[in-house]
């Protein structure tokens, strides 16, 4: 119902009778004064509405105009779609009506109209641009995460590996990193050539430990390193190794130690799931690439595809047989794919890690997980709940001989016993690497050595869970790298990454599957 507002015109009569005193034929006269308010003119309502609104496709849209009307008259307010595609909107009536945008592009214009019964109905307009959202895999929306990794933004190129697709070297650390949503799931996507960007500083204790290898002789051309403390040496820079015959002069010969191959440019594309899900099923990581560290080369795991007299029944751990097979970052190639099975000094430096408060993030693994550096807080270290087994006959974990010449049948169950296997050698006996280095096969040479301890992982902070990870309110479920700290170095320790099992589901597309990857050692 409309609310009419009126204003009467009020006449006002005076009259004004004199009297005369004295006088009997004395007269009266009337005077009538006659008084007028000026008439009230009705003003039209005003309308403030945006002119233009910018939105993604399928996404909720609200529309607001502000109405005014200074006699308080009653409005009618009908808002109208004048073109693009019909929506359906509520709010009809109102000063707001609201909406889902259509799922494609497009342009909108919706038409308010305020009539107050007295006036000319007031009209404004709005008009919305829909925008496009890609969600195929093939063009992925940049992410909000891409600021963990290392993206190459300025097209920087290594100094001394060439590139397999141009005449110029090889593009370093990440290329991209985008989102992509499959099947209802999201992802980011990681796309990188695996080549680090490493720029090191020979420290006094970083030249003794090359100058001392126990094959220095063979190892470099002129017995010794080529290098001296203080120096900045680029990945793949020559420091005088005898290299491996597939690497080129200026092109990482004399970087790495003999044996292996040397690093190629290689696209890789990682589709990491934003939510990781915990796993079911027991899966292997197996060997190969298992996730990429943040520059963008590869995480491998502990294992170098070779076992004790190649009878498969004790497997030799990557960080020790390999600890004479890379170079001053603690890295090599398999087949061209730079990687590290274990924490490298290099990396840390590289995401700012020095040791104060928990380690930052180093890189992702296949199932999504994050993997952080080695320190849980200041001067604490994450610590490995697998611990090496007690061979004497006593022992739940040990052989009747007090030997290597049983396994646990279930590393993660050592009640479930022992099984007998071919023989490994004594603890004080000397092994030989693929790359002729004599090492003591000490308890925690092979993998066979070590079992996950419960009761460690029981106790908390700072031992970790089977999968060498754990949660916390601020980063959720993630792994560690993990180290104990020997005469203020920092030494690889078991499992050294990711368990031997992944935590989370590995999905179809993930760097890596349940048990597979590259086998062997890596190509000499």
């Amino acid at each position: 119902m409309r609310q009419h507002f009126s204003l009467s015109v009020l006449a006002v009569a005076i009259s004004l009778t004199l009297s005369g005193c004295g006088g009997s034929d004395s007269s009266n006269e009337a005077t009538t004064v006659t008084e007028q308010t000026p008439e009230t003119t009705n003003s039209a309502p005003t309308i403030v509405v945006q002119d233009t609104v910018s939105v993604d496709a399928g996404t909720a849209v609200a529309i607001t105009a502000t109405i005014t009307d200074a006699d308080g008259d009653d409005l009618t307010v009908t808002w109208v779609q004048s073109s693009g595609i019909d929506v359906s909107f509520d709010g009809q009536g109102s000063s707001s009506i609201s909406f889902t945008a259509p799922d494609e592009a497009t342009t909108l214009v919706f038409q308010i109209s305020v009539d107050d019964g007295v006036n000319d109905t007031v009209t404004a307009s709005s008009s919305v641009t829909v925008n496009s959202v890609q969600t195929e895999p093939e063009t992925p929306e940049p992410t909000p995460d891409s600021s963990v990794w290392l993206l190459n933004t300025n097209d920087t190129r290594a100094v001394h590996v060439p590139s397999s697709s141009s005449s110029l070297n090889a593009l370093v650390n990440v290329q991209s990193v985008a989102t992509s949503s499959i099947d209802g799931k999201s992802y980011t996507v990681v796309s990188s050539y695996g080549i680090p960007d490493y720029q090191v500083q020979i420290t006094q204790d970083m030249y003794d430990e090359l100058a001392q290898r126990p094959l220095a002789n063979r190892d470099y051309i002129s017995g010794s390193p080529t290098i001296a403390v203080g120096d900045t040496v680029a990945f793949g820079q020559d420091v005088g190794y005898n290299s491996n015959s597939s690497c080129g002069v200026d092109q990482g010969y004399g970087y790495w130690p003999p044996g292996p191959v040397c690093p190629s440019e290689s696209l890789r594309e990682g589709y990491f799931p934003d939510e990781p899900e915990p796993t079911d099923d027991d899966c292997s990581t197996g060997l190969g690439q298992v996730g990429l560290w943040v520059n963008g080369s590869s995480i491998y795991n502990w294992g170098d595809g070779q076992s004790y007299n190649n009878q498969g029944d004790w497997q030799t751990l990557a960080p020790v047989a390999e600890q004479y097979d890379v170079d001053i970052c603690g890295g090599h190639a398999a087949n061209g794919d730079y990687h590290h099975h274990f924490y490298s000094s290099c990396l840390a430096a590289m995401v700012n890690d020095e040791g104060i408060g928990h380690s930052p993030l180093y890189g992702f693994a296949a199932d999504g997980y994050p993997v952080y550096g080695p320190w849980e807080d200041t001067g604490v270290l994450a610590i490995s709940a697998w611990t090496v087994r007690d061979y004497s006959a006593t022992s739940a974990t040990g052989c009747s001989d007090g030997t290597r010449s049983c396994s646990l049948v279930d590393q993660y169950d050592p009640s479930q016993g022992v099984e007998v296997v071919s023989a490994g050698p004594d603890f004080t006996d000397t092994v030989t690497t693929l790359s002729g280095n004599s090492l003591i096969a000490s308890n925690g040479y092979y993998y066979e050595d070590y079992y996950w301890d419960e009761s460690l992982t029981e106790q908390g902070y700072p031992f970790l869970d089977q999968y060498n990870g754990h949660s916390d309110d601020e980063r959720g479920y993630h792994y560690h790298i993990t180290v104990a700290e020997v005469d203020g170095k920092l030494i690889p320790a078991f499992p050294y990454i990711i368990g031997d099992r992944f935590a989370g589901t590995i999905d179809d597309n993930a760097l890596a599957n349940c048990s597979t990857g590259v086998g062997g050692p890596p190509s000499r």
